[in-house]
């Protein structure tokens, strides 16, 4: 039940490229899947819409920095939740490296789990948040885990990806990514196995949300 009167709880996950971020904010819905007002919003689907290029351009682009993401529409339906009302969030096509027609759904909620790259970079988004997570994951262990997603889920080669990494990946998590570290009000060491750091993450969720409710007679 939406708590009424009150701004969701707006919890930012940044983190590198495969560092664990998906798997933390799952865990988090997870956690409170009986409260039953958890969503998730992923800093990814809001890559910029590139239909109007041909693919070999899109190819070009670098999909590690903040300038592909399309922050200003980010900003907006976070605002829209903040507020208490529904969105309907655009989805991203890998395989075409652009931004899907389909759209999603997303209803208001008391907790809004927003994950990816940027999202302590990002000054605006940042001063949104009401908890602010880095997941810190070692280099070697984040590239073994970006070759098997993006080969298996993305239809990359293992070329492309290696590829990706060592020009663009590397390079952007060095300048933008991992200088936001500073932002974080918790830092989790190894992502989704770091179950202390979860379950620390989780109590405080749940303190705010029980002062929420106490505040509204839910």
């Amino acid at each position: 039940m939406l708590l009424k009167n009150e701004s969701p709880l707006l919890i930012g996950i940044a983190g590198g490229t495969a560092s664990g971020k998906t798997t933390i904010a799952a865990r988090i819905v997870d956690a409170f899947s009986d409260h039953n007002s958890v969503v998730i919003i992923k800093e990814d689907d809001y890559y910029k819409d590139q239909s109007h290029l041909p693919f070999e351009e899109r190819l070009k682009t670098n999909y590690d920095h903040p300038f592909a993401f399309d922050h200003d529409l980010l900003l907006h339906d976070l605002q829209e939740l903040k507020e208490g009302r529904g969105i309907r969030k655009p989805t991203y096509d890998y395989v075409h490296h652009t931004r899907s027609d389909i759209t999603e759904e997303v209803p208001a909620a008391d907790v809004i789990v927003l994950e990816g790259l940027f999202v302590l970079e990002n000054k605006d988004i940042r001063n949104m948040l009401d908890i602010k997570v880095f997941v810190d994951t070692p280099a070697d262990l984040r590239l073994i885990r970006r070759l098997v997603r993006d080969i298996q889920e993305r239809g990359r080669s293992m070329e492309s990806v290696l590829n990706q990494y060592t020009t663009t990946v590397r390079v952007m998590h060095e300048e933008f990514v991992e200088p936001s570290k500073k932002y974080a009000d918790l830092i989790v060491p190894e992502g989704g196995e770091n179950v202390v750091a979860i379950d620390l993450l989780e109590t405080k969720i749940s303190s705010i949300l029980n002062r929420k409710a106490l505040r509204t007679g839910g």
